[in-house]
């Protein structure tokens, strides 16, 4: 059936789409092939390459819908996507995140070319992770190959995953913040003119970043016609392999940050440290949760606590090398139900792109069900001059239960902040504390940490607010 008024609830992230859309249906997330899209769909389907990619864990499974979900004009089919956990974007990602979903592209392009295929888009977005591994989520990235055309998708590839890897790897880590202003990929002339010299002695980066550069201003003012490329299937493989050895000698060390050797330095008793565990085991059973946010969980030992108990976790922290650590630990020993990105509390992830509805922003993508705040407050409260209201009001927009911890001016930790400035934080009391938090949530648990002045505890949002 069509009908040109269905599917009103689109997802804005897919409009640049032609070959189909993605959108909701009584809540359930569904996506149009288009008719324009139909012989390489039916094509990606009968050629084997989705089984394939299936059975490599390279894709998102989907069923098809016969019936009952009308579909707009133009539309071909109807499918039902397998979920992800949690939808995140690469500003989100550690090093090791980016590096593995690049990988994975080219592995999926080696694929299809297998099955008389190619990728017709290479997106970082079009990778999502799922039990530690990255996966690729767009059913419609694929279109017939024809010999001797080249890669279309070959610049978006230097854009979305080279360029930035390689400024990750030789500049800064943190200039994979870049995709927050760059929402198509790091520009190749602004990437070229980042790097250092040494890099355009690197050939693999000289020539699909350096040279690649010039040769995109050199045909920016030029017709398709002058654009026209040959390039064999071969010389296609030659190309995919050598990105994947410049992918996989880009190297970042997860050392030499403020917060990558944390729990070297806490002070906890082994004892206190061991009441702590047990007594957030103890609220999670309470809770009862299908999903945690832990905020600022370094690398991810407390998030382990629900993700153990087949919780689903996502582990976040402000410091690059913390998440690289805890994506690393993960991914060795093939944990599943955690997800580490990287998150800046006083700066979260913006809501970005055409009219602010292409990516969705941190607060859009919750509520969990629980939030933790474990050694968080006086961070945001002393480092940061967060008053309790703010910190409070925020917390009740993000998860409808808290598992928080109060350190006393007493700690060790706060007098260490309140050590190189005026302490004029004369709220900061454990009374203070509860009474505002108390307008957001039910305090139903308080637990003193053993040998510790540390408070845990077990809060639920107040409904209606």
């Amino acid at each position: 059936m069509e009908n040109d008024k269905a599917n009103n609830d689109k997802l804005s992230s897919s409009f640049r789409d032609p070959s189909g859309f993605i959108f909701y249906s009584e809540r359930t997330l569904l996506r149009q092939i288009n008719l324009s899209h139909k012989d390489n769909f039916d094509y990606f389907l009968s050629s084997g390459l989705y089984g394939a990619l299936l059975n490599d864990d390279f894709i998102i499974g989907h069923e098809e819908i016969a019936e009952g979900v009308p579909m707009s004009k133009g539309g071909y089919k109807i499918i039902k996507p397998e979920l992800v956990p949690f939808i995140s974007y690469p500003y989100e990602w550690c090093f090791s995140q980016l590096k593995d979903a690049a990988l994975l592209t080219l592995k999926i392009q080696k694929k299809a070319l297998e099955f008389g295929m190619s990728l017709k888009d290479a997106s970082a977005y079009n990778i999502q992770f799922k039990d530690s591994k990255p996966i690729l989520i767009d059913t419609l990235s694929f279109e017939k190959y024809k010999e001797g055309e080249p890669w279309v998708a070959y610049k978006q590839f230097c854009q979305h995953f080279l360029a930035p890897l390689a400024l990750m790897s030789y500049r800064d880590v943190r200039l994979s913040q870049l995709f927050r202003i760059y929402i198509d990929g790091v520009p190749l002339d602004l990437a070229s003119s980042l790097l250092p010299l040494k890099t355009r002695f690197i050939l693999s980066i000289l020539s699909h970043i350096h040279l690649h550069a010039k040769t995109q201003k050199y045909f920016s003012n030029k017709t398709l016609k002058d654009k026209k490329v040959y390039l064999s299937r071969q010389r296609l493989l030659v190309l995919i392999d050598n990105l994947e050895r410049a992918i996989k000698g880009f190297k970042w060390e997860a050392k030499n940050t403020e917060w990558a050797d944390y729990y070297d330095k806490t002070n906890y008793s082994v004892r206190g440290f061991e009441d702590k565990k047990r007594t957030i085991s103890e609220f999670l059973k309470i809770i009862e949760p299908n999903s945690v946010w832990d905020l600022g969980a370094n690398n991810g030992l407390f998030s382990r606590l629900a993700s153990d108990n087949n919780i689903f976790t996502i582990a976040f922290d402000i410091d690059p090398a913390a998440v690289e650590q805890n994506y690393i630990g993960l991914r060795k020993n093939k944990e599943k139900n955690i997800l580490p990105l990287i998150a800046d509390l006083f700066n979260p992830s913006p809501a970005i792109g055409w009219a602010l509805k292409e990516r969705m922003s941190l607060v859009e993508r919750g509520p969990a069900d629980v939030v933790f705040a474990l050694a968080l407050v006086h961070h945001l409260a002393i480092s940061n001059n967060l008053p309790f209201s703010i910190i409070a009001e925020f917390f009740s927009r993000i998860g409808n239960s808290l598992i928080i911890e109060f350190v006393s001016k007493e700690d060790s930790q706060v007098q260490r902040l309140l050590s190189t400035r005026k302490d004029v934080f004369f709220n900061y009391d454990k009374e203070s504390f509860e009474k505002t938090f108390s307008l957001y949530f039910k305090i139903e648990k308080v637990h003193q940490i053993e040998d510790s002045n540390r408070v845990l505890y077990l809060m639920r949002k107040i409904q209606g607010l």
